[in-house]
């Protein structure tokens, strides 16, 4: 196979989090709650990481948890696409 690889010929990198603001026509603000060890107390801290990512057919609401995938640049700062919707979030 010679040539340029292609998005499609590479395995694409997938995350998954919770939707906190669906505010954007065809984008939503996802966050990804994670827990790193302090590299001298040792003790575990929370890190947050957020990502706006494309929602095409606006499917995701606040609360959704839902998995994402690494895309072409959309604009300045959306970089991912929405792939599924893993779980909606409860009507309370």
């Amino acid at each position: 196979m010679t040539g340029k690889s292609t998005m499609q010929d590479q395995k694409l990198r997938t995350l998954t989090g919770v939707v906190t603001s669906a505010s954007g026509a065809k984008s939503v603000q996802i966050a990804i709650d994670y827990k790193i060890r302090h590299p001298k107390y040792g003790k575990y801290v929370r890190r947050r990481t957020k990502l706006a990512v494309h929602d095409e057919h606006s499917q995701s609401g606040v609360g959704d948890v839902i998995e994402i995938a690494q895309c072409r640049p959309r604009s300045k700062t959306k970089r991912w696409r929405l792939v599924r919707v893993v779980a909606k979030a409860s009507q309370a």
